[in-house]
């Protein structure tokens, strides 16, 4: 485990050392106070409106803000934690130095994960930031700290997946760019599968399949404050896939060379 960790701080520190950790962590805060900034101001509005009627209920700041702020983090991660896997294995392709990481005595599974908690350490970081938005709220409202803390762990798994996906396809190819575009085009697929399901009460097998592969269907009861544990072992059972696809094609290498 030690040699895990070993690896997870390498790689977290070489995100430092590039551009790369600050492009990814500007971007993902401006986009997400992007969409701070416009669910509360629906918000005030939607509040607004609700001082003009009497007896009207008191607005419920989780499901007027909080919960669409979440699915929208979604789609940042979509388009932002690609940038953090395309590097982990391609630029090692490219620079020629995956030889010397095979050849070393770190078993490739060590590798592996110690590459997968590095990339996880720096979107942990990223949700870190996420954390001041969330204390603008409780010290001007009042909301429910359980579907807040539920959202943040089905953001953790669904980031957990999309890095796993990166890496399997950046473990694929010596080309950054390539392992950028091809893993925004999978997770989009597994984002958009659902919307292939004909009928929506799902009574076809295939119905049930596509919409049990959706990444987004599975994160919605983590929005509303609900942990099912179908929806758990859905994350962690996509996250072990992938990564044994990619122990798969890093052990091509060893034929290769």
């Amino acid at each position: 485990m030690s040699n895990v960790l070993t690896i997870a701080h390498k790689e977290l520190r070489s995100y430092f050392v590039s551009p790369i950790a600050y492009a990814v962590i500007g971007l993902f805060a401006l986009l997400y106070g992007v969409f701070f900034v416009s669910s509360l101001g629906f918000l005030l509005r939607v509040s607004l409106q609700a001082g003009m009627m009497e007896g009207a209920p008191p607005i419920n700041i989780n499901e007027y803000m909080i919960r669409p702020l979440l699915g929208n983090t979604g789609v940042i991660m979509l388009f932002v934690l690609p940038m953090i896997t395309m590097r982990s294995y391609a630029e090692e392709k490219r620079s020629g130095t995956i030889e010397l990481l095979l050849s070393s005595p770190l078993t490739d599974l060590q590798i592996l994960l110690g590459k997968f908690f590095g990339a996880l350490s720096l979107f942990g970081l990223m949700l870190g930031i996420t954390a001041f938005h969330m204390m603008f709220l409780f010290w001007y409202g009042e909301p429910e700290l359980a579907p807040i803390l539920s959202g943040y762990l089905g953001l953790l798994l669904m980031g957990a997946s999309f890095i796993s996906v990166g890496l399997l396809i950046s473990s694929t190819t010596k080309n950054q760019v390539v392992a950028v575009m091809v893993t925004f085009a999978v997770l989009l697929l597994f984002w958009v599968i659902s919307w292939l399901v004909v009928d929506p009460t799902g009574s076809s097998t295939s119905d049930q399949v596509l919409a049990y592969l959706s990444v987004l269907d599975h994160f919605d009861d983590f929005s509303k404050g609900v942990i099912d544990t179908s929806h758990v072992a859905y994350y962690l059972s996509f996250i072990t896939f992938s990564l044994f696809l990619t122990a798969k094609s890093v052990d091509s290498e060893h034929w290769r060379g």
